[in-house]
């Protein structure tokens, strides 16, 4: 089976069990394909830690899920130097913690304080982790999911604008349609009553067989890679970023909503990305489609807004929005 197949079928077992939140699925995979970490915000109940759990369940992979609080440090999610007994004497070995995964849930990450969040920086920025002075390589195939609540802030550290700028995206889950939660429900109905059936050894082998294996992962990756750029394409990218940081020159109004742009890292993820999107369209070339399709993900946590601007109730997604409207294609 190809690469692209495989990946396809990888959404459709997501989809079977997450009900109407197929732009969440999609934006997971990308996240996954071109190789970076995502920050997915929600109200609670909205699956985003099934959502994440849905991705990992379905590839084979190690997973593990950390609860930030308050009290967390920074060795409990790296691992920590322990003394071991030996034959010949006692020494120190490294003890890995729950960040040595494929993929790591990091649940309602801004109740974690500045220590853990700064350690967790380095695995995401430089997929290691340094713990008594030696470095730890992390797995070829690693992915930080994070997840916050935007509502419950007290008791929370807010994200500092550089970590906050290492997620390729933000994600936001909303609220299901009436329909969509009359799905949920019987989906939910259906899982409860298949826990009194007995699996037998057989439909357990064939659970196990349609894991995706992680090499395909990687022949995604490459062949994304090798996914057409225009000069148009990426002057497109560079002056939507471009015009975060210089509203003044295309309106005024726009102007007043934005206090800082985005970086040049900015751009970069939305390279990425838009070849993603359009590789998984079954697309070698990147359409203006695909860098407006995701550029409200990639953007929106890299946004200052102005007082003025949360004042009025503007959101970043609406600056990004009229921000696609008045940029031009060159």
């Amino acid at each position: 089976m190809e690469t692209l197949a495989q990946i396809k079928q990888l959404q459709a077992q997501m989809a079977s069990s997450i009900i109407g939140q197929q732009d969440v699925i999609e934006r997971l995979l990308i996240g996954l394909l071109a190789n970076g970490n995502l920050l997915i915000e929600g109200l609670p109940g909205l699956a985003k830690t099934r959502a994440i759990k849905a991705l990992a369940k379905n590839i084979d992979s190690q997973f593990s899920r950390v609860q930030f609080t308050p009290d967390l440090l920074p060795s409990d999610i790296t691992g920590s130097e322990v003394y071991f007994q030996t034959e010949n004497g006692g020494e120190f070995k490294f003890d890995p913690g729950p960040l040595f995964a494929n993929i790591v849930l990091a649940d309602e990450i801004n109740r974690a304080p500045a220590k853990v969040q700064s350690a967790l920086l380095e695995a995401m920025e430089e997929r290691q982790i340094t713990v008594a002075g030696k470095t730890h390589k992390m797995e070829p195939l690693f992915m930080v999911l994070a997840t916050q609540n935007p509502v419950e802030q007290e008791g929370t550290y807010p994200l500092p604008e550089a970590q906050m700028d290492r997620f390729l995206m933000q994600v936001n889950i909303v609220y299901p349609s009436v329909e969509d939660e009359v799905d949920v429900i019987g989906l939910v109905r259906q899982e409860e009553q298949s826990l009194y059936n007995t699996a037998t050894e057989e439909q357990t082998d064939n659970t196990q067989k349609q894991l995706l294996p992680q090499q395909v992962i990687f022949d995604a990756r490459k062949e994304i890679a090798n996914i057409a750029v225009s000069p148009e394409m990426a002057r497109y990218i560079a002056d939507l970023v471009y015009a975060t940081r210089t509203p003044e020159k295309y309106d005024k109004e726009l102007a007043s909503w934005i206090d800082l742009g985005a970086s040049p890292r900015a751009s970069i993820s939305l390279d990425k990305c838009a070849r993603t999107h359009a590789w998984l369209a079954g697309r070698s070339e990147v359409l203006p489609d695909d860098i407006r399709s995701i550029a409200v993900d990639v953007l929106r946590h890299r946004l200052s807004l102005s007082y003025q601007a949360q004042g009025a109730g503007i959101q970043s997604h609406d600056v990004i929005a009229k921000i696609i409207e008045l940029v031009a294609l060159p």
